[in-house]
């Protein structure tokens, strides 16, 4: 807790105090000449009677209030406001401002301590899929703010919620129909502190700005379908048998014309770049149609582009000086999003809406990576280079219906119904989803080379690529596609009974999940004996002239694609609940969910020709063949029941509210509830086969003996909601974990890192949060337009490894990605004359691992990043909002670090990581009608 009171106090120190000064100043000026403070009357549908509250953001907070208390189980709430004020662009960098909430590698959220494995996500209720090449949750960082209405989050988990909840559960709600016309258009622009140089470049294609490869970079169709008239290789040999009677000459020939059909055109640019650019336009609007009923209509999209370098220093943990790496990125982004939405309204109790959403997320990058290891250390003057280029676009295509129904009285007389006024107050909500999730890569390539460098700083001073390497160019091209189908119902009929109000709640949920991955795999290399070496730039070294030059002996070769996979999973769930008040004091719910779960994952390799593409399978059948008599069973069925997992359980939840008034503030809330869930393993967790973690950087092997965790839930929760708006809350957690699911590293050879999926024996997570909104007038009058707002977290957490890790340094530890601790703290300003906005934000998380150690070797840990943010927003006219951004003021690196300890026992910290994050300075102008 000392480091967190010394980050904390840190961060504060650093708070513009000339921008503070300036706006107590006018503040105070303001305040002399008003009359009286304005009021606004939120007309929330709560216990809450009234509140009287200034400010933008305070009125967001408390919009949320009504549904905060009526939810039957602890709820956290984000809405648009906040984005706005916080200048958070994506999902994820949103939620972090929620108690015990914390961001990994951008995109991925923590919630009390477990990792995203633990948090489920769905979109207006739906599952939806996952343009992540490794796993089956949802990075967040691919939806923007910009569609999102509000983020709701839920800890504890309850029957409603899927089985598979362990932090918590994600609902992202996007933007519905307007209740008037609307229209809106935002322009921005920015810079990057990091990110006002050249940036590396190449000559791509001629959709690049839109985010969109035009097929120059993409896979071509001759090598394809030379894939399959060679049968997965393009040896010589294997060409002569596919055209008999030619020479090896000639087979060599048509081999290097295949290699002519790989993208070439590396030749390294300096560009100049441009600035941020982003363009957001919003419409809407509502049309009477006959006799009440409304259409409403909305449609929006927006495009945002922008340049960015990034330095990063890597150190081994052996010889950290000896051993390292440079790397410097240059990224060029585009992130292209379209919305539409449709709904029907037929009066206050019947609707039913659409909603069609449209995601492209592009990275387009260039990276330079001088590398020293222990064959080439850096003292020697002698190292290696990759150079890497990496076009990546993600796209997710998301189709809704959905509606709510209630049998109310106007709905009972205009359907003239009398009959089934019994039924009166019955709801029926319901939903279908299909959609689409797609991640291609139609560029990765790695170029090898030598340097010589300076053996001090390590700054290259000349470069060649070897001219023995048959695999100095390796090209990988991915295709990911996840197709999800949902649906489901929900019904609710109330009974009041004197003092009781009784809910009776069922429903039923189901999603198919479908995915397929393909990675296919060339290396391109010159052989010869006449020119030892080749320096120059890459385009020239790899040009159609150099190709083709049988002196310079480039080959192309084919190599295995056994990364690619089949998987599929299906969930059928039905739950019941039971919602019981007595006297507006007393809540009880009680629920069971029961779920129906299958997966299954085949691993494949599209170059097998001759034998079964499905990796494994030719060995089963080997054996099914060296085993006539079949007494050892079938060994085909037992490798796809090796392949397949399912099962089918009951999830039980209870929660208990205690509701009463005048209890320190005008409602109160206290809250204790308990639920069952499950986590199980990712698609690719349970396949033999080996993938690349996209945040350990390291080969994850896969273990088709790893089975679910199961959780026990426990929360504690009291909530003070005042009159004036301010609200306090504090939570306390446990949950108790059997077979934790873990990434843990595992033997590999040289200075490769490996890992694989294990269960651990158990794990348990406890925690306290602590939540608060606060106007800051109640101090000082001067202090009338400011208020404060945040939330802290302190956990503790336990892994106990178990006897399935190989060799773990530590056999109580904590688990992958948690923090002790996790602070948020807003301080906001609102001028009375409603044209001045300014907030502040920071943002802080506890060490955390980042990777544990085996044999012996330390654990290593993330540090922790102090966020600080700042936003002010100018409101000259009602229609019009200019906004100044700034990100990261406290200009925070990334650091992982180990801890060492030399032979007189003094212990140190080792940056094996460091990248620099850099500042971000934005400024938009937005007109709304």
């Amino acid at each position: 807790m000392n480091k967190f009171k010394r980050n904390l106090t840190g961060a504060l120190a650093a708070f513009p105090l000339s921008v503070l000064s300036v706006a107590i100043g006018s503040a105070y000026a303001q305040e002399e000449t008003a009359e009286s403070k304005p009021k606004v009357d939120l007309g929330i549908k709560s216990p809450i009677e009234e509140v009287l509250i200034l400010g933008r953001l305070q009125d967001s907070a408390t919009d949320v209030i009504g549904e905060r208390m009526d939810q039957s189980v602890a709820i956290d709430i984000i809405t648009s406001e906040t984005f706005s004020r916080t200048g958070d662009s994506t999902v994820a960098a949103a939620l972090r401002r929620l108690p015990g909430v914390t961001l990994v590698d951008d995109k991925y959220v923590y919630v009390r301590g477990l990792g995203e494995r633990y948090l489920s996500t769905t979109l207006n209720g739906a599952v939806v899929p996952s343009p992540d090449l490794t796993r089956n949750v949802i990075p967040l960082d691919i939806f923007p703010t910009s569609i999102v209405e509000s983020l709701s989050v839920q800890k504890v988990a309850s029957a409603d919620m899927p089985a598979a909840f362990g932090g918590g559960h994600v609902d992202i709600r996007t933007t519905g129909i307007p209740a008037a016309t609307m229209f809106n258009i935002e322009l921005s622009t920015g810079m990057h502190s990091g990110s006002d140089g050249d940036f590396m470049s190449y000559n791509g294609g001629g959709d690049d700005n839109m985010g969109e490869d035009d097929g120059t970079r993409a896979l071509s169709p001759v090598l394809r379908n030379a894939l399959s008239t060679y049968r997965g290789n393009f040896s010589p040999f294997s060409i002569q048998e596919a055209q008999p009677g030619i020479t090896t000459a000639e087979a060599e020939a048509v081999n290097r014309d295949l290699a002519t059909e790989l993208f070439r055109d590396i030749t390294i640019n300096d560009e100049s770049g441009q600035k941020d650019l982003g363009v957001e336009l919003n419409a809407g609007s509502v049309f009477d149609l006959w006799k009440g009923i409304e259409l409403g209509v909305v449609a929006g999209g927006s495009y945002d582009r922008q340049w960015r370098n990034a330095d990063t220093v890597q150190r081994s943990f052996s010889d950290p000086e000896e051993q390292v790496k440079f790397i410097s990125d240059s990224t060029f982004t585009v992130d292209l999003t379209g919305t539409l939405g449709f709904g029907l309204r037929f009066n206050e109790e019947n609707q039913i809406n659409t909603t069609s959403i449209f995601i492209r997320n592009t990275d387009d990058t260039v990276s330079i990576n001088n590398f020293f290891n222990a064959n080439d250390e850096l003292s020697s003057g002698r190292g290696q280079r990759y150079t890497e280029f990496e076009y990546q676009q993600r796209e997710v295509t998301i189709n809704q219906i959905h509606g709510e129904h209630e049998l109310g009285f106007e709905t009972i007389e205009a359907l003239e119904l009398d009959m089934i006024k019994f039924l009166e107050g019955l709801t029926v909500n319901w939903y279908y989803s299909d959609s689409e999730a797609t991640t291609d890569i139609p560029l990765d390539l790695r170029i090898n080379a030598f340097t010589t460098a300076d053996p001090v700083t390590g700054e290259t001073i000349t470069t060649t690529v070897g001219s023995q390497d048959r695999n100095a160019a390796q090209y990988r091209f991915s295709d990911l596609r996840d197709d999800v189908e949902s649906y489901g119902w929900e019904a609710t009929f109330p009974i009041e009974l004197d003092k009781f109000d009784i809910k009776l709640i069922g429903g039923a949920e189901n999603w198919e999940k479908v995915r397929y991955f393909e990675q296919l795999r060339f290396n391109l290399g010159a052989k010869t004996e006449e020119r030892a070496e080749f320096s120059g730039p890459l385009g020239v070294l790899y040009s159609d002239e150099n190709v083709l030059d049988p002196d310079f002996g480039y080959a192309i070769s084919v190599q295995d694609a056994t990364s690619s996979y089949f998987a599929a999973n299906r969930v059928s769930a039905g739950y019941g609940k039971l919602d019981l008040t007595w006297d507006h004091t007393i809540r009880f719910v009680a629920g069971v969910r029961g779920e129906d779960y299958q997966q299954v994952n085949l691993g494949w390799n599209p170059n097998e020709f001759d034998g079964s593409p499905i990796v494994g399978l030719t060995q089963a059948f080997n054996q099914l063949e060296a085993q006539a008599d079949y007494s050892n069973g079938n060994p085909v069925s037992q490798f796809f029941e090796d392949a397949t997992y399912s099962d089918s359980e009951l999830f039980y939840s209870a929660a208990l509210t205690w509701m009463v008034q005048d209890f320190w503030a005008q409602d109160f809330q206290l809250r204790a509830s308990y639920a069952d869930s499950t986590v199980r393993p990712d698609l690719r967790e349970i396949a033999s086969s080996s993938y690349l973690d996209p945040i350990t950087d390291v080969s994850v092997n896969g273990n088709p003996d790893v089975v679910p965790s199961t959780l026990k839930n426990y929360d504690l929760r009291a909530e003070w909601f005042f009159s004036n708006g301010d609200n306090f809350t504090v939570s306390a957690f446990y949950k108790d974990i059997k077979n934790p699911i873990e990434l843990f590293e595992a033997a590999a050879a040289d200075d490769n890192i490996a890992a694989k999926i294990h269960n651990a024996d158990s794990a348990t997570v406890s925690g306290i949060e602590v939540e608060f909104l606060k106007g800051l007038g109640d101090l000082t009058r001067v202090l009338d337009p400011f208020y404060t707002q945040g939330n802290f977290t302190v956990m503790d957490h336990e892994l106990v490894t178990g006897n399935n890790a190989d060799s773990p340094t530590n056999d109580i530890r904590g688990l992958n990605g948690a923090s002790e601790y996790a602070a948020n703290v807003l301080i906001g300003f609102d001028s009375y004359d409603s044209k001045h906005s300014a907030t502040l934000a920071y943002n802080v998380f506890g060490e955390r691992l980042y990777f544990a150690g085996r044999n012996g070797s330390p654990d290593s840990f993330e540090q922790p990043f102090n966020s600080l943010n700042f936003t002010y927003s100018f409101y000259p006219t009602e229609s019009l909002t200019v906004k100044f951004r700034a990100k990261n003021l406290l200009n925070e690196d990334f650091v992982i670090q180990r801890t060492t300890t030399d032979t007189d026992g003094n212990a140190s910290d080792v940056d094996i990581i460091r990248e620099e994050r850099g500042q971000t300075f934005s400024l938009s102008l937005k007109y709304s009608y």
